[in-house]
């Protein structure tokens, strides 16, 4: 116990608290009895509450007591409820100390309003340190000239590498694997189909022997280009 109240002395905001037994079960009724677990470290033992559950009363009659005491204090069902630790003074004199809301069964301690300012003071301070280091790093100071911006010096090709090299890695093994396999698998089922290279009829009475039909090709050849010739010479004529 001691332990658990000195990490909630040291950092309340940071904690959280739930019983997953209680949590299918929750409901307005039994919220109070949820967050009164002896295992909550935001719950105090001392308070009202916890003589009126001794002593069985009713729980109307808090308000006539006067120390703290736990109220239910907004209810959105089924998930949101909010529980206030408050000081009470007497039945219309009540001083607010504490807000703790329970989302999803889970229970977190509601920041106070110095907290929220001193996290965005120290998250604006970090951006406006971040900025100036990065100013000051474009900074240079010549003996002749003073001082001057050096905006040319950026990382610019440390992040275009990192896309280059990101870029060549658009594949793993493992996929350009199992895509050829694909591929040979789709060109075996559906064959692309080859066209046959055009044949030249053989001469009528040619032998069937290649040599020879090609032979016989050339020489038929020969003679049409010397008839074409011996025309071309008579009309020069």
């Amino acid at each position: 116990m001691s332990g658990r109240a000195s990490c909630l002395t040291e950092n309340p905001l940071g904690l959280s608290w739930h019983d997953s037994a209680w949590i299918p079960m929750l409901n307005p009724n039994n919220i109070m009895d949820y967050f009164s677990e002896r295992s909550n470290p935001f719950y105090d033992r001392t308070c009202n509450n916890e003589i009126v559950k001794m002593q069985r009363l009713n729980p109307e009659q808090l308000k006539t007591f006067c120390s703290m005491e736990y109220i239910l204090l907004h209810v959105q069902e089924p998930i949101l409820y909010v529980i206030r630790k408050q000081n009470r003074h007497g039945p219309s004199n009540i001083q607010a100390l504490n807000d703790y809301y329970i989302i999803a069964g889970i229970v977190y301690q509601a920041p106070d309003l110095l907290s929220v300012i001193n996290s965005r003071l120290i998250s604006a301070v970090h951006h406006l340190q971040s900025a100036f280091e990065e100013a000051n790093s474009y900074s240079r100071y010549h003996p002749s000239k003073g001082y001057s911006w050096d905006l040319k010096e950026r990382k610019v090709p440390e992040r275009s590498t990192k896309k280059e090299t990101q870029r060549e890695e658009t594949s793993s093994l493992f996929q350009r694997q199992r895509v050829d396999m694909l591929l040979g698998e789709l060109t075996r089922k559906f064959p692309v189909p080859i066209a046959a290279p055009p044949q030249n009829k053989a001469p009528t009475g040619a032998p069937m022997n290649t040599f020879a039909w090609r032979k016989t090709l050339r020489n038929n050849n020969k003679r049409a280009l010397q008839k074409l010739m011996r025309a071309t010479s008579q009309d020069k004529i």
